[in-house]
């Protein structure tokens, strides 16, 4: 493996070898606590533009599937590990992780302390970096380099992942009992696996369609998807989202529950270091429950902004408080920040697709 580093905007070097493509990567340097998954983390369009670090140890233990993946190709910018395994143990693995990154040229390095680097980032909040094989490189040189990279703040990424054109859905067809729209903010394939599985008829659009072509359709529903990015400047999707409100039931999934904040006149601010794992406490104010949810984000709504809104604080995070998710008082919507979907993740949040199911049925007497 050739030698490659990982450098941050602050000037920070970490040392190791690279595993995937030697091109330069740069992004907003994160990290991810969960124990498995790291293709779905690797193909989930809300990392475009950040270089992942995983916590675990050891990465690649099983390979690498097509089944799994959450979009048509890896997302993130790059992947960091302690160590990689370069023979897969799974029968259904095609091929490792390191030949997976390097056919896709995704720049991957291997053999850094990513203990350090984790707390480093939770000390001082997530921040740009780079990965580099180019040793000859002074490190002033790559640090301005990232420094003249953009800031996570006020990006709008929606537009590099959403749909081209809008398509049905149908890769794990059953008994269709209601028609749904999903906004397509980065979606994850296991999110529309979820719909279908509970009786939804699947159609996905590109996140500028004009909300007037999706009323014009007459779904029983409208689902606001995950995505990548600063929700604040994709004001395109909050005008949207505003003219949907009252006339179709909402499910608002992280970045959606972001933009259905906005859209409901409140605020969202950046996070010190995000939300991203597989192990996160959430609790249901509606009923004490606590659920373990999987999580990915960098932004969270700000509940003073709403709290004159007609809007009902649902889930909060029992880590710092946050807010988890919210309901309208009087119309058809729900939303919460984490992945019910939960690919990687604990299953406890299923529930909320049957959740939306009965907020469909409920409100569908009301449209005839």
């Amino acid at each position: 493996m050739p030698a490659a580093r990982l450098i941050l905007e602050d000037g920070t070097v970490y040392e190791g070898e690279s595993f995937g493509s030697t091109d330069n990567a740069v992004g907003e340097v994160v990290f991810n606590t969960s124990l498995t998954g790291y293709q779905e983390i690797a193909t989930d369009p809300s990392y475009r533009f950040q270089i992942v670090t995983m916590t675990y140890p050891h990465i690649g233990n099983y390979g690498v599937e097509p089944i799994v993946e959450q979009s048509a190709a890896p997302q993130v910018a790059g992947f960091v590990v302690r160590d990689v395994i370069d023979e897969p143990s799974s029968a259904h693995a095609q091929m490792s992780l390191g030949e997976y990154f390097t056919r896709n040229r995704i720049s991957a390095i291997q053999g850094i302390d990513t203990r350090a680097l984790t707390r480093k980032i939770r000390t001082e909040g997530a921040m740009r970096g780079m990965i580099t094989s180019e040793g000859h490189r002074a490190v002033d040189d790559v640090v301005a380099e990232v420094r003249r990279a953009p800031s996570m703040s006020g990006l709008d990424l929606v537009h590099r992942v959403t749909a081209d054109a809008a398509y049905s859905f149908d890769e794990h067809p059953s008994e269709a009992q209601r028609r749904v729209a999903v906004y397509d903010f980065g979606v994850k394939r296991d999110i529309l696996r979820q719909l279908t599985q509970v009786g939804c008829e699947v159609t996905v659009y590109p996140a500028k369609t004009p909300a007037e072509e999706i009323l014009a359709s007459n779904y029983d529903g409208v689902v606001l998807s995950n995505g990548p990015g600063d929700p604040e400047p994709v004001t395109y999707a909050q005008e949207n989202i505003k003219l949907l409100v009252g006339k179709v039931p909402i499910f608002g999934i992280c970045l959606g529950h972001q933009l259905l904040g906005l859209a409901l006149g409140g605020r969202t601010y950046k996070l010190k270091f995000g939300h991203r794992g597989g192990n996160h406490p959430v609790k249901d104010l509606r009923n004490g429950r606590v659920e373990i949810t999987s999580q990915n984000h960098g932004f969270a709504v700000d509940p003073d902004s709403l709290s004159d809104r007609d809007v009902e604080f649902t889930h909060i995070n029992l880590n710092d408080q946050t807010l988890e998710g919210f309901r309208h008082r009087h119309e058809p919507v729900i939303a919460v920040q984490y992945h019910p979907e939960a690919a990687p993740g604990p299953h406890d949040s299923f529930y909320l697709f049957g959740e939306f199911m009965r907020l469909m049925e409920d409100y569908a007497p009301q449209r005839r």
